[in-house]
């Protein structure tokens, strides 16, 4: 966790909002003790894709089309 003092966040805010948005916490300092952190808003583990606010999604596989690697991958599961 990267720490800031108030004074330096209100001079480099953008720049740390940035770093928040990419998924650093970052801890915000007033006389070197903790008061608040500044965190992503959205979590970590969660990848939004550009089409993520869009009304809908559009499938990533359409059906009827063939994939030969993801029968191999059915197949040696066990799936197949």
């Amino acid at each position: 966790m990267k720490q800031i003092s108030i004074q330096d966040l209100k001079a480099r805010l953008s720049a740390a909002v940035s770093e928040a948005e990419f998924g650093d916490t970052i801890v915000i300092t007033r006389h070197n003790q903790p008061v608040a952190k500044l965190v992503p808003a959205h979590p970590e583990h969660l990848h939004r894709g550009r089409n993520a606010d869009k009304e809908a999604i559009r499938p990533a596989i359409k059906r009827g089309v063939k994939i030969p690697y993801l029968d191999l991958l059915l197949e040696d599961r066990g799936d197949g």
